[in-house]
């Protein structure tokens, strides 16, 4: 049997020491990361096995990209608006800088080896911004905006519905042209960065999807698709990224691209 394809699955979530409710018999407080399980139990479940990422050094970002055969760039906060050229929204939550760049060039080196990658909400967002994309920094602001994107139920609870672009990568994964999704994001996709093709939207014209139309398997979703796997269609996204990941890890090594 071939070995199950490694999925590097980034997190962005920090959890600061003073926030933190040690019990009497754990460690000390401190500034730590968390990744949530249900993207963890996704992969697995779709037969990969997850490896979560380290905040690492820019130089040493080949080296742990050498060892993995597909990213997950999970969910977390704002991304600083600075990694698109833009000052900052009023609304704009807590932001981690040096996480962004860490994540920012991992997309980017990862385009450059076609490595399998699949964005969940902020790392839909990650996606976009490295390939020189902008976001909206706070959809209430944007006219024609009239759904709560930011929903108020449990995560594996759907509140509404996307539509898909017929033909694409994202409506053959997913299996058709609607969408029932949950909702927790208070920005967006803006310009679209290179490479990258919008194929779902929101009923108030919200970009919810985006992919690269052929080539290596590239998708980003906004909505927490990780929260949802129960539900067949869900599901199909991971399993695609590691089918894709598994091609990848059965073929000849690929010539990388240059930077």
């Amino acid at each position: 049997m071939s070995a199950r394809p490694l999925i590097g699955v980034s997190t962005s979530e920090v959890r600061r020491a003073t926030d933190a409710r040690p019990a009497p018999q754990s460690d000390p407080r401190r500034c730590e990361l968390a990744v949530g399980f249900s993207y963890l139990e996704a992969v697995e479940q779709a037969g990969g096995i997850p490896v979560v990422l380290p905040p690492l050094a820019a130089d040493a970002t080949d080296a742990l990209l050498d060892r993995v055969d597909a990213l997950c760039l999970s969910g977390g906060p704002d991304i600083t608006p600075s990694s698109y050229g833009a000052d900052p929204h009023e609304q704009l939550g807590p932001t981690e800088p040096q996480l962004d760049r860490f994540e920012l060039h991992l997309a980017r080196r990862a385009r450059l080896r076609g490595l399998p990658l699949l964005g969940i909400c902020r790392g839909l967002q990650i996606l976009n911004v490295s390939r020189g994309g902008t976001l909206v920094q706070h959809l209430p602001d944007r006219d024609g905006v009239r759904l709560e994107h930011r929903q108020g139920v449990p995560g594996d609870v759907p509140t509404h519905r996307v539509r898909i672009e017929r033909a694409s990568r994202l409506e053959r994964v997913v299996g058709g042209t609607g969408l029932d999704v949950n909702s927790f994001h208070h920005q967006a996709v803006d310009r679209l960065g290179a490479g990258l093709r919008a194929v779902a939207w929101s009923a108030d014209g919200v970009v919810e999807g985006v992919e690269v139309p052929s080539g290596e398997f590239v998708v980003g979703v906004q909505w927490h698709a990780e929260c949802l796997v129960e539900r067949p269609e869900h599901h199909a996204l991971f399993a695609a990224l590691v089918d894709a990941a598994g091609a990848r890890r059965a073929a000849p090594p690929p010539e990388r691209r240059a930077a």
